[in-house]
């Protein structure tokens, strides 16, 4: 991981993270993404079953690796938080107090990191999103399905809980009492859009900021392939539907906006269900 000098209140947050990083067969990338990344408290790469040497790549920069032979994006976060839960549990002194997601392809900036977790420190925000869409996304990192599925997601959110935001990105950080408190549950491509459906039901203070997004490192294993990125928006609209039914009496409480990245004043998510 990546030796920089940090100013203290960043460094003090880094080491209160814990990054969990999923990753099948990304022997190519993981070693970038793990330079890249700034020290933290604890950073896990859940193995999920990969066939090349993913695993030991990421033994030999430093990291903290899981396997878990199940395969699912969702399957390897919760395999991934239950180590952390074994391994440091939040009674514990010096126990990580916040958590971030990253993929292991290289597609996102692992030096953003500082970024999404100083917020959630600082105590301003329980949750913060890194969104691709907000900020500098390189040609061909987001083919037209992902961005046009993304948008279809975003849009039913925003409609049945009154909540815009304008991603679904996998960068993101959250206070791990929070997380705890969502009691995740899905297995596969619905991981993200649970989190941020569950933390708008339950008022968590939540922040979208801009992050840059590359194309990724290798063949993706959801947008590469129309089957692939058929399979995982359809299991999206699955988990949001399934969620709308779930709580089709729940009113909106505490959750009214998200603070954009771009300051006070401009706001880019707002109640917008209508009544009646």
């Amino acid at each position: 991981m990546a030796g920089q000098t940090l100013p203290g209140s960043k460094h003090a947050a880094l080491q209160q993270t814990a990054v969990i990083l999923p990753a099948r067969n990304e022997q190519e990338a993981i070693g970038r993404v793990l330079q890249d990344l700034p020290p933290t408290s604890v950073t896990i790469v859940v193995d999920n079953g990969s066939t090349d040497a993913t695993g030991r790549v990421a033994e030999e920069m430093g990291a903290t690796v899981v396997r878990e032979p199940v395969p699912g994006y969702g399957q390897a976060c919760l395999s991934g938080l239950a180590y952390l839960d074994r391994a440091w549990p939040l009674r514990q002194p010096e126990s990580p107090t916040i958590v971030a997601f990253l993929d292991a392809d290289y597609s996102d900036d692992p030096r953003c990191l500082t970024d999404l977790v100083s917020p959630i420190a600082d105590g301003q925000f329980d949750f913060v999103l890194g969104s691709r869409l907000m900020g500098d996304a390189e040609p061909g990192s987001m083919p037209l399905q992902s961005r046009l599925g993304n948008r279809l997601a975003v849009a039913l959110i925003a409609w049945f809980w009154g909540v815009r935001y304008t991603d679904l990105g996998p960068f993101r950080a959250i206070r791990r009492t929070s997380l705890q408190s969502l009691e995740m549950s899905d297995r596969n491509y619905g991981w993200t859009v649970e989190m941020q459906i569950k933390a708008a039901v339950a008022g968590l203070r939540m922040h979208e900021i801009s992050l840059p997004y590359r194309r990724r490192i290798g063949q993706s294993k959801i947008s590469g392939t129309v089957r692939g990125t058929l399979l995982a928006g359809a299991k999206i609209l699955c988990t949001i539907a399934r969620y709308h039914w779930l709580m089709r009496g729940w009113q909106p409480g505490a959750v009214d906006k998200i603070q954009s990245a771009d300051g006070p004043g401009k706001i880019n998510a707002r109640r917008e269900r209508p009544t009646g």
